[in-house]
């Protein structure tokens, strides 16, 4: 099949490059030339370089995935000048948009998408970049039951675990909800990590204590913040790749607004929104998010 791909950062790219093992031909687009030339040369032949969103949606792929920063990212590829609905559609091009975003936004995108006769879901991603690369990546899909049938066999190329959540926008509430937890967990085991390596832990002990008591979790276990406990976590790299402050704050946004909307409480979100801004404004907005340890430890 051929497959647009919009969209080349630390997920997108590990995504395009399994879709080409899979044997599918791909039409990419990035602002970032590098990254779109390294999938190209990876394709031998498979994979070709297009300008601008419009471009792929005229050349009329099976399917078109985005994997975007933010919002008015994902607005501007699908509705902007040289967007993905500007240009003549083929109605059975299928829309998979992979980005984090507002689910308002998601919805309005979908919306939109409807009014052309175009099928869209919203299926964020859950896993980081190992899973990305590893192809175990999950997919929180939000459509209907035919759209949810027809884009897994695609997605199961990307990632293990595709999960309906429901009507269109549902794949993004269910992303804000895990990446708020997410983002309170690995403050929490900062803390943790903190506290027991100041009172004479050795944080490698510590680490395997926690990950075989109560205190176990994702934070704690696979992406450990401490330097040294576990080698395949960006805190034994410098904090280096992974996925960045400057995202989880964004994401952490997302869901204390969301939260506004329907009145819902979230004193711990609110808590790690001033905790990511903080090491944000530090100037550490690239790191990986479990770089957060830093604010508790001391020199």
């Amino acid at each position: 099949m051929n497959i647009g791909m919009i969209g080349l950062g630390q997920m997108g790219e590990p995504m395009a490059l399994n879709l080409l093992k899979a044997g599918h031909q791909l039409l990419l687009c990035d602002i970032n030339a590098s990254a779109v030339e390294r999938v190209v040369v990876a394709g031998q032949g498979q994979a070709q370089a297009i300008a601008t969103p419009k471009e792929i949606a005229e050349m009329a792929p099976n399917y078109i995935i985005s994997m975007l920063p933010s919002s008015p990212h994902v607005q501007e590829v699908y509705l902007g000048e040289q967007g993905l609905l500007m240009g003549k559609l083929s109605k059975a091009t299928f829309f998979i948009d992979c980005s984090t975003i507002d689910p308002k936004v998601s919805r309005l995108v979908r919306e939109a998408a409807g009014h052309s006769g175009l099928a869209m879901v919203d299926a964020p991603v859950s896993g980081g970049t190992g899973a990305a690369k590893d192809g175990t990546l999950t997919f929180m899909v939000g459509g209907t039951d035919a759209e949810f049938a027809q884009v897994k066999p695609i997605l199961e190329l990307m990632g293990k675990n595709i999960v309906h959540c429901g009507p269109s926008g549902n794949g993004q509430v269910a992303k804000v909800a895990n990446n708020m937890l997410l983002a309170v967990t690995m403050i929490g085991v900062s803390e943790a990590m903190c506290l027991g390596t100041q009172l004479g832990m050795d944080p490698t002990v510590l680490a395997g204590i926690i990950n075989t008591s109560s205190g176990r979790c994702w934070s704690s276990d696979t992406y450990n913040p401490y330097p040294g406990v576990n080698p395949n976590a960006p805190a034994s790299r410098d904090y280096q790749g992974g996925f960045s402050n400057q995202l989880m704050l964004k994401d952490v946004m997302l869901a204390t607004e969301a939260a506004k909307a329907v009145n819902q409480p979230t004193p711990l979100a609110s808590l790690a929104q001033v905790v990511y801004q903080t090491i944000y404004n530090q100037g550490l907005g690239d790191l990986d998010f479990s770089s957060v340890i830093k604010l508790f430890q001391k020199n």
